[in-house]
């Protein structure tokens, strides 16, 4: 069903108010590049009309958190099926990028600044080459697409492709233009079919039922307090938040600490939830994970906003250890998603490995 939008002015009588059109859809490209949070806050602009090997230009080339690229495409004057087969075509030249590639295209972009200053800058983060372009993703910009553009998108998504759609329309209010947006699919499946797919070709196979976990950002939450009162929790932004949606009751989770190594393993017993709603159990009874927690007040701080909140999952430990004895070797899969499902074989050898060392028993 093609997306719609429609804005009201608010009053005793609402007065709808009436579709309108930029003067060009390049005013969109350089609102976009004076404003990425027009797409998304958790983005990080490092290209805009970027040629490819086989001559054509991506308007816009972004950076996720984790090292991930997102290639933009904006519709321009070009019918809907044909952007979606040119967007495909530019992502096979994205996934080849080398990282002293990607490092020229942002110093391009940027008249001569640093990728990994700019990185860290923006995300808080140390830009690990070795993640840098191990998956992408593919949003094309457009005020509207015809259903069987919607149903091809649907089936590449259905299949683990990463392609979404943000949806623009632009309205009238007074002398001024009002910008409304809206995704096809919820960004968070884009991501997580993204996190699938961080293996090169011919290394893909079957997902083993073993689900990944990133438990990052010390400074933000404690393992110690996720062992204590039996959760995994992410927050501070959608990206890190949303991928948990994917976990149900039931679900084994490997949880990983980046840069220590893996720490427990357990089984999920409820779906997602806030922080304002999430509680745990104490020898006082069950209190709001707000109050008993060591960043406690920070969650309190975000609670209200659904971008930035913590959410949290309730899980049932197998095994646990501390920080200080987290186990890593060579090999062992790691990402910086916070929940992900790998289809790499390195997944399958460090679930196998886990076992081994948390004395796991099927």
């Amino acid at each position: 069903m093609p997306i719609q939008h429609a804005i009201w002015q608010v009053g005793t009588q609402p007065v709808p108010l009436s579709a309108s059109k930029l003067a060009s859809e390049q005013l969109l490209e350089e609102m976009i590049v004076k404003d990425p949070r027009i797409l998304s806050n958790e983005w990080m602009l490092i290209g805009q009309q970027e040629v490819t090997a086989s001559g054509g230009r991506i308007d816009l080339l972004a950076i996720a958190p984790d090292g991930a690229l997102v290639l933009i495409e904006l519709k321009r004057d070009r019918t809907p099926r044909e952007i979606v087969a040119q967007a495909l075509d530019y992502a096979s030249w994205v996934q080849g990028l080398t990282a002293e590639k990607i490092v020229q295209i942002f110093s391009r972009f940027s008249q001569g600044g640093s990728l990994e200053a700019a990185f860290h800058q923006r995300f808080g983060a140390v830009l690990d080459e070795e993640s840098l372009n191990h998956t992408h993703q593919i949003i094309i910009v457009a005020a509207e697409l015809d259903p069987s553009t919607e149903r091809i998108i649907g089936y590449l998504n259905e299949r683990d492709i990463a392609i979404n759609v943000l949806f623009f329309q632009v309205f009238q209010h007074g002398e001024h233009q009002l910008l409304s947006r809206s995704w096809l699919i919820d960004p968070g499946e884009t991501q997580a079919n993204a996190a699938v797919g961080t293996t090169t070709v011919g290394e893909k196979e079957p997902w083993n039922g073993e689900f990944y976990v990133s438990f990052g950002d010390a400074t933000n939450r404690s393992w110690d307090d996720a062992r204590a009162y039996g959760y995994i929790s992410a927050g501070g932004g959608t990206w890190y938040s949303q991928t948990l949606k994917l976990l149900s009751p039931g679900q084994r989770v490997w949880v990983n600490i980046p840069k220590k190594g893996y720490v427990g393993v357990g089984v999920v017993e409820q779906a997602v939830q806030p922080a304002s709603t999430f509680t745990v159990n104490t020898p006082d009874g069950d209190r709001p994970v707000m109050d008993v927690v060591q960043h406690g007040e920070k969650y309190r701080a975000t609670a209200h906003d659904p971008e930035l909140s913590e959410y949290f999952v309730k899980v049932r430990w197998v095994d646990t250890r501390p920080v200080g004895q987290a186990f890593y070797e060579v090999g062992l899969f790691g990402n910086q998603n916070t929940v992900c499902q790998p289809t790499t074989p390195k997944w399958r050898h460090t679930v196998e490995r886990l076992k081994q060392v948390f004395r796991l028993q099927d």
